[in-house]
């Protein structure tokens, strides 16, 4: 009896110790321990429980907070909507006539879609600064692919018109192709927090003063609490998520938040998370220990220092240049250089 005690207790201390060493990834630690095991739908109700519990900013707040989440490395302000804009931080809004005047406030899941409603209001994580025209000519107009038909922001960094995406042939804005996984990941999270409040969310647009309230199949929402969004949404939002990886960007900026709000992203610390609660991975289970993508991350020996350097359409425009001045000269744009994405402004 003594032995099978012993046992026991043996095997008692090694879980323990394994709990006590066992990390998420990006510092993250035992913070997504509860979804262990889990799958699909289960695996979304699981992270909505884990993530929804954060601190409720005050919409004036995110001025401050942007300075955290929002910072580039030349200390300005980390614009999404617009490549051309060098701003400041400022504590407060202004107004603005043209691009490049003022950032503002964006919701990048509109506001109207869940009726000013908190917390989604001033949830940090989908609230970013932006350039204030670029803002105004996206309105709540969903997320999509177009040719730009209505509207293009400076070096068409960003634009508005009729969608291309099948399924959907409403006006859509487009982000840059920079942005476009942070977006989707963004839009997976909103999904994931607010499952228990997302199926009564609709696009509304607004004519005269009658709304106008748009609940066909091909909307944004799917009126449930999963899958959420209807398919389309759902197509692009994954295809959005595989065609532009987790970044670094990301990677400092949910830190950032969840040193301010206190939840974090976890389809930024799980890259390809999505795939298992929406896509092609929904019958493998979650371990918060594990990238459950299976991707790995391979550092370098030393530091690269000749690179080529290619347009975001795969044009190579430099050979074998020193990754230090890689970009003297180039004009305004997106470049490839070594593995990494940068934009000439």
């Amino acid at each position: 009896m003594d032995k099978i005690k012993r046992i026991f207790t043996l095997n008692a201390l090694l879980v323990i110790m394994g709990q006590a060493f066992a990390q998420g990834p990006n510092d993250s630690g035992t913070y997504y321990q509860q979804a262990d095991g889990k799958s699909g739908k289960e695996l979304k109700t699981a992270m909505a429980e884990i993530i929804r519990p954060h601190k409720q900013l005050g919409y004036d707040d995110l001025w401050e907070a942007f300075r955290s989440t929002d910072k580039r490395a030349d200390g300005k302000v980390w614009d999404m909507y617009s490549g051309a804009t060098s701003y400041t931080f400022v504590s407060k809004g202004s107004n603005y006539k043209e691009e490049g005047d003022c950032y503002n406030r964006e919701h990048s899941m509109p506001k109207s879609w869940f009726d000013d409603e908190y917390p989604m209001y001033t949830d940090l994580v989908h609230l970013i600064p932006a350039d204030g025209y670029v803002n105004g000519r996206r309105s709540n107009y969903p997320f999509g692919e177009n040719e730009g038909e209505r509207y293009k922001s400076e070096g068409d960094f960003s634009k508005l018109g009729k969608s291309t995406v099948s399924g959907y042939d409403g006006v859509v804005f487009e982000p840059n192709d920079e942005y476009k996984g942070d977006f989707a990941r963004i839009y997976f999270y909103m999904a994931t927090c607010y499952e228990d409040n997302i199926s009564s969310w609709t696009i509304i647009e607004k004519n005269g003063n009658q709304d106008n309230v748009h609940k066909e199949e091909y909307d944004v929402f799917a009126g449930n609490a999963y899958p959420a969004y209807t398919q389309w949404t759902l197509n692009l939002l994954l295809r959005w998520a595989d065609e532009d990886p987790v970044s670094q960007k990301e990677i400092d900026r949910n830190n950032a938040v969840y040193d301010i709000q206190g939840n974090r992203n976890p389809y930024v610390d799980y890259p390809g998370l999505e795939e298992y609660v929406w896509g092609d991975k929904q019958d493998l289970t979650f371990s918060y220990e594990d990238e459950p993508t299976g991707i790995s991350i391979v550092v370098p020996a030393k530091e690269i220092s000749v690179v080529d350097v290619y347009t975001i359409a795969g044009i190579k425009v430099r050979s074998g240049v020193n990754k230090a001045k890689a970009t003297e000269g180039l004009d305004k744009g997106i470049y490839i250089i070594g593995d990494k994405k940068y934009v000439v402004k």
